[in-house]
């Protein structure tokens, strides 16, 4: 049962930000992430599946996220049979709630990952991810042939990204990290509503 709550809590975290042919070479991007407005920054729904693959678990749960700015709300479902989890979470806090763990309270969500499994992962950045932008002017990417991110290095994290026809935001994204035993953390993320 341990187990089956730790996989939730790693999921749960995974999506507390809560997921982001033809290809071209390698650029550093300074433009990316200073192309968005503003007043539309970082503010969305969605809906979907995320997977989490470490070399000691693994499990994948379905997720509805909302994001508002700084602040978000993500519901996880099918989880093991663990139930459902809140996540909620502003600057300065990240609170999860499920029947089977109780209230888990961290200032990130960062935080709240690893106090909850010892797992470090880059979990803020899967807000800009999703909508295909870099966190940071240092990310490596590249882009596909109608010139849609479909890679980004950062963090020590590889995304790469799928899109529907000729979407500009991505419908799949799959995180790698490589470890230093030879092995790697995996997500993966699937975006079925928009």
């Amino acid at each position: 049962m341990f187990k089956h709550i730790k996989i939730a809590l790693i999921l749960s975290s995974t999506l507390s930000v809560i997921a982001m042919t033809g290809c071209q070479s390698f650029t550093q991007n300074k433009a990316v992430s200073s192309t968005q407005s503003p007043q539309v920054a970082n503010q969305f729904n969605l809906q979907g599946k995320i997977g989490v693959k470490t070399p000691q678990q693994s499990g994948s749960a379905f997720f509805t996220w909302q994001q508002n700015q700084e602040q978000y709300d993500i519901e996880l479902s099918g989880i093991l049979g663990v139930g459902k989890t809140q996540i909620s979470g502003q600057p300065g806090q990240v609170t999860l709630n499920s029947a089977k763990t109780g209230t888990i309270t961290a200032e990130s969500p960062e935080e709240l990952l690893e106090r909850a499994t010892g797992w470090q992962a880059p979990i803020t950045n899967l807000v800009d991810w999703v909508q295909a932008k870099t966190t940071s002017d240092t990310a490596k990417t590249e882009k596909d042939a109608q010139n849609r991110l479909a890679q980004i290095i950062e963090d020590g994290w590889t995304v790469n990204l799928s899109y529907n026809d000729a979407a500009t935001l991505p419908n799949k994204l799959i995180l790698q990290q490589q470890l230093e035993t030879g092995k790697e953390n995996r997500i993966t993320m699937v975006i079925q509503n928009r």
